[in-house]
């Protein structure tokens, strides 16, 4: 029997944590999570696209949700991202991912080479063999993947009883309802693009998990509820008003992560880094956008939270 209402909610993508020299911190980690706690979210996905997977060792990602772990367990939903762009590593860290204990693991296609359903099928089943016990999301995010969830593949993979849903990073938002209709409420589609939440949960998405969320969680908590109540009206202001941050994070010159990570350190006192090479750090000209963008998500949070 699966248990599907712990996916139910909002889940921010976890942020890479380094320290001074680039590494991951654990103390950096372990802040973050007790935030993310106290927040009240319903959980995080961890060493996904916030968490730099591409840039990450295997040794690198261990460390990160070994110290997630360490606050969460219990807490919040812990949904553990462990592809590699080979079967092996993915292999490794499902089953390291599942003697934690996190409630999902979840992975993209392999990446670079154009490999056909099946062979992407095998992949999946492969992972997902190395965590018997453990919930299954299958994470389409075709614009950076190369590789579009077909229905055909989705259908595929339900074939696996541990498969329980679909993270969807597809800026159509027509996906999620297809993906929806198709596999029916024993499955849980995510929304991914953070500035379609509110379509995406209107359309069918029964959780969210989003990039920014972790720098404004309360705002994405309350569209949620508005969702929830029927407020829509309240819950369109609160989007647009989310929108409108996002747009002036990503006009920075670096990366969006290290302008996230930036307003955490102003907005929340969370020391957590910047981010690493090749992705471009912060500018000195792009002080002046993580300050705005810090007052935006206090204005909108006196604004709506009040």
């Amino acid at each position: 029997m699966k248990n599907l209402e712990k996916y139910k909610g909002v889940i921010p993508a976890f942020y890479a944590c380094y320290d001074k020299e680039g590494e991951i911190n654990p103390e950096g980690v372990q802040a973050l999570t007790k935030y993310f706690v106290d927040k009240g979210v319903k959980g995080v996905y961890v060493n996904g696209s916030s968490g730099e997977c591409i840039y990450q060792s295997v040794a690198d990602k261990k460390l990160v949700l070994e110290n997630v772990m360490a606050v969460a367990k219990g807490k919040l939903t812990v949904i553990a991202h462990v592809a590699c762009n080979n079967t092996k590593d993915s292999m490794e860290l499902a089953s390291h991912a599942e003697s934690l204990g996190v409630d999902a693991i979840a992975a993209i296609p392999p990446i670079y080479f154009r490999l056909p359903e099946h062979a992407i099928a095998q992949y999946w089943n492969d992972i997902s063999s190395a965590a018997p016990n453990t919930d299954f999301v299958i994470y389409n995010i075709p614009q950076l993947a190369g590789v579009t969830l077909s229905m055909s593949l989705f259908a595929e993979m339900r074939k696996n009883p541990k498969v329980i849903g679909v993270k969807n990073s597809s800026m159509p938002v027509q996906d999620i309802q297809m993906f929806q209709a198709e596999a029916g409420d024993d499955y849980v589609i995510f929304n991914g693009p953070d500035e379609q939440f509110i379509s995406g949960r209107i359309i069918g998405a029964q959780g969210a998990i989003g990039g920014t969320y972790g720098a404004m969680p309360e705002l994405f908590l309350k569209m949620d509820e508005c969702i929830n109540t029927g407020d829509l009206k309240k819950a369109k202001e609160i989007q647009y008003a989310v929108n409108n941050i996002i747009y002036k994070i990503c006009s920075a010159h670096g990366n969006l992560y290290g302008v996230l990570k930036a307003i955490l350190k102003i907005n929340e006192n969370l020391e957590l880094g910047g981010v690493r090479k090749p992705l471009p750090a912060l500018s000195d000209a792009d002080q002046s956008i993580v300050e705005e963008a810090a007052g935006m998500i206090r204005a909108a949070k006196k604004l709506y939270l009040s």
